[in-house]
């Protein structure tokens, strides 16, 4: 395993690390744990110590996840691992206050080594959690916490916003291959020597662990898991990928993008061109390099339309086939609340067309763009979904 520096926490953490949310038993942290379910977190977290895994990454919001971890944890060498929860920011401190007890008392440890405030991805998730912060200053005092960061599915200005707090020596933040819209708030994190941290690479970053055949046969002869986080990890402005697992096993392909991190740069290049050279064979060079120019967030938009999104998926379904990710992201939409905003197309026929051309002054593409959307919304609706509804189910 390739370890890296953290940022300002000095911790030394692996390029992958073991999280949380995908080995637990269920969504719902009332559930009873059942014997056999535990056995299996239980040999993901000892085959993670095994491959020099230390981090175990969960949350308060995880289902049964930290009760799961803490019925294991206690039981390792605690000098020797890294614990981190989230918790998330409420209007009321004292709310965050007893989730973040209820998290102690499943873990059953003394202290956590880095503690992060959950889900800052708007003005008012940031607003509820500077006032929550006290109370981790206050856990830090106390060694309870060893290292206060934040977790986010926020826009770009809203994280660069978070991290010019100063208040935080971590952040965990989606950046993929295809998502690369929060590069300058990594760069604000490494101007501020913070430990960076990407979430969900191969399930938000594309549902790589069942990508389409097309998506494998561009990125061959690597998976398209271990392309995207050598994608990622060639930047030493990244210095952590969650990687979560649901059966031990799990662990062998993301083995592989460590043991070739250090050619990452030259084995990702050309994977890199193939996959430029397929989105404008699909869809037009002049649509590949400026299709986001000038897009209104979903805010801005008549019916609150996300478009951002649904042209992204839309180019990823037409390029790569990635259709069964892009219906899983798409049918979130309207469901997601701030962490996933807006609405699907479906809204096109309720808005009027001067408003949204008006929306859309700035895009060289505007006057395109109705018509990708009403091709985006034919071929990815499908059964609404809900927040972390699962996907292996």
């Amino acid at each position: 395993m390739k370890y890296r520096r953290f940022g300002k926490t000095n911790l030394e953490i692996p390029v992958i690390t073991c999280g949380g949310m995908r080995f637990q038993q269920s969504w719902n942290s009332d559930d009873p744990i059942e014997e056999e379910k535990q056995r299996n977190v239980e040999a993901c977290v000892r085959r993670s110590l095994e491959l020099g895994i230390h981090h175990f990454e969960t949350a308060r919001g995880y289902g049964t996840s930290e009760e799961q971890l803490g019925r294991i944890l206690p039981d390792l060498p605690r000098s020797e691992i890294i614990v981190q929860t989230k918790v998330g920011p409420t209007e009321d401190p004292q709310q965050f206050v007893d989730n973040f007890e209820k998290s102690m008392n499943l873990l059953k440890l003394d202290y956590i080594d880095i503690f992060s405030i959950h889900g800052i991805n708007d003005q008012q998730c940031l607003d509820f959690s500077m006032r929550c912060f006290e109370r981790a200053l206050m856990w830090k005092r106390e060694g309870r916490v060893r290292h206060i960061g934040f977790a986010t599915h926020g826009p770009t200005d809203i994280i660069i916003k978070t991290i010019c707090t100063g208040a935080f020596e971590s952040v965990n933040l989606h950046w993929h291959y295809i998502f690369q819209d929060n590069w300058q708030a990594i760069e604000e994190a490494r101007q501020r020597d913070m430990g960076v941290y990407i979430i969900s690479p191969n399930e938000k970053g594309g549902l790589l662990f069942k990508p389409s055949e097309k998506l494998a046969e561009l990125t061959a002869p690597l998976h398209p898991m271990v392309f995207n986080g050598l994608f990622l990890l060639a930047r030493p402005e990244v210095h952590s990928l969650s990687c979560g697992v649901s059966k031990p096993e799990d662990f062998d392909i993301h083995m592989e993008t460590a043991d070739r991190l250090h050619d990452a740069a030259n084995l990702t290049a050309p994977i890199v061109q193939r996959l430029r050279e397929a989105m404008v064979r699909a869809l037009g060079e002049a649509w590949t390099d400026t299709w986001q120019e000038g897009l209104p967030e979903w805010h801005e938009t008549p019916g609150g339309i996300n478009i951002p999104w649904i042209l992204r998926l839309r180019n990823l379904a037409l390029a790569y086939d990635m259709v069964e990710f892009g219906k899983m992201r798409y049918n979130l939409l309207g469901n997601g609340g701030h962490w996933f905003p807006g609405n699907k197309a479906d809204k096109l026929d309720k808005v009027d067309p001067e408003e949204l051309q008006a929306a859309l002054a700035n895009s060289p593409h505007a006057a395109v763009i109705p018509e990708a959307l009403a091709e985006a919304h034919a071929l990815l609706v499908g059964e609404e979904r809900k927040r972390l509804q699962r996907d292996d189910a």
